[in-house]
């Protein structure tokens, strides 16, 4: 099977979605430091409603990014349908 076409929006998102969670790593490494930074707190909060969001957008479009039950899947299971981590 060959790798589905995808449409320049795609790689896009993809790449806001990873300087996200970049973000979210960067800040979490930070608060386990500073555990009581309000302002670091509140970023990583409205970072993670982003990444929410950014998510939710995604999937809406091109299918399921997460497997276990962190992403819905669509009728019929439309895992097969995104491409594989190793094809973006």
């Amino acid at each position: 099977m060959s790798p589905k076409q995808l449409p320049p929006q795609f790689y896009q998102q993809m790449e806001e979605l990873q300087a996200v969670d970049f973000v979210l790593v960067d800040l979490t490494l930070y608060l386990d430091t500073h555990p009581n930074d309000m302002t670091a707190i509140q970023q990583f909060n409205q970072m993670s409603q982003v990444r929410q969001q950014l998510k939710i957008d995604i999937e809406k479009v091109y299918g399921p990014l997460q497997q276990y039950g962190n992403s819905y899947s669509g009728y019929p299971w439309n895992w097969n349908e995104s491409p594989w981590p190793w094809q973006l």
